[in-house]
């Protein structure tokens, strides 16, 4: 199933029972897959047209009556754009509202640079307060949405809107602050999130045929980032590589550094979009030009490897 149509079920039957719920699109329900809340809660779904600055402020101010505003759009849109409002109006006033970013990174894919959001995390993990999450498939996305509507605080859900491969199973379970380590191993740690996790399941595969146990851990909540479990794995296993679809300055990467240079220095070598802006192009074509591939993750677990050496 569509992640975009996983997320809008899902939102549909927490607003069956919660009724502070308010959905806030600026002329993307269509895009963005939240078309079917206006069927099902006509005066909860509201459409700002393309204002996505008024949009964040409206959310702000309804979040201050005591409702709990859910905004969608586009990444840039839903980030950048709106930046100011997000700091002061929501963020700074310790407003309860979730931004909802489409199609993060490389998967804006034909809409090209300027809709693709390669520094969206960088922006949102610089302002205090702010709980970033990136869902790796529709199960992790089902169960992760009941956890964040009954979290009080601003939270930014950057959302992959297609099919995702399964990684998790129907026994998962979520815990938002809590990252999740998918498969153990004892020579290098790949901390990955989003449409990168897949790919990481993959090289750990590869890997294996090289002789390197790899360890498999998906960060899907970003900030805060789960230090315990990265200090865990990496004093296991004595390197790591991050991967990750934003610009390797400011997302998963900057963040995985931060805690291990603090505590246990290793090396860390990262996997993700080189510090420049995106472009036109089909998700296979950007993974090859930005060096994010399945052989990416590979090769750069044995430089860690090597490195550690």
């Amino acid at each position: 199933m569509l992640m975009r149509d996983v997320f809008c079920n899902t939102l549909i039957k927490l607003m069956k029972s919660d009724k502070n719920i308010v959905v806030i699109d600026a002329d993307l329900a269509k895009a963005d897959g939240t078309m079917p809340v206006r069927k099902a809660f006509p005066k909860r779904a509201l459409d700002v047209g393309i204002a996505e600055q008024n949009m964040a402020s409206i959310a702000a101010g309804l979040s201050s009556y005591g409702f709990k505003p859910y905004i969608t759009t586009f990444t840039p849109f839903a980030t950048r754009r709106i930046c100011d409002q997000i700091a002061i109006s929501i963020a700074y006033a310790k407003q309860n509202v979730k931004i909802v970013g489409t199609d993060p990174g490389i998967s804006a894919e034909l809409n090209g640079g300027t809709h693709m959001s390669v520094e969206d995390i960088g922006v949102l993990r610089s302002i205090p307060d702010m709980v970033i999450f990136e869902p790796v498939d529709a199960v992790q996305l089902e169960k992760a949405l009941p956890v964040i509507n009954a979290y009080d605080g601003p939270v930014y859900i950057r959302l992959f809107r297609k099919e995702q491969p399964e990684v998790f199973g129907p026994k998962y379970r979520f815990d938002l602050f809590k990252a999740d380590v998918l498969e153990k191993g004892r020579d290098v740690t790949v901390f990955a999130s989003g449409i990168m996790v897949a790919q990481s399941l993959e090289a750990r595969r590869i890997l294996k045929e090289k002789g390197i146990d790899a360890e498999i851990v998906n960060v899907h909540t970003l900030k805060p980032i789960d230090a315990d479990t990265v200090l865990s794995s990496v004093a296991k296993t004595g390197c790591a590589v991050t991967a990750e679809n934003h610009n390797v300055i400011g997302g998963l990467g900057s963040a995985v550094k931060e805690v291990v240079s603090e505590v246990n220095p290793i090396p860390v070598i990262s996997v993700g979009i080189p510090d420049c802006f995106g472009e036109v192009g089909k998700m296979p074509y950007l993974k090859e030009k930005f060096k994010m591939t399945v052989s990416d993750i590979v090769a750069a677990a044995e430089k860690a490897v090597s490195l550690k050496k």
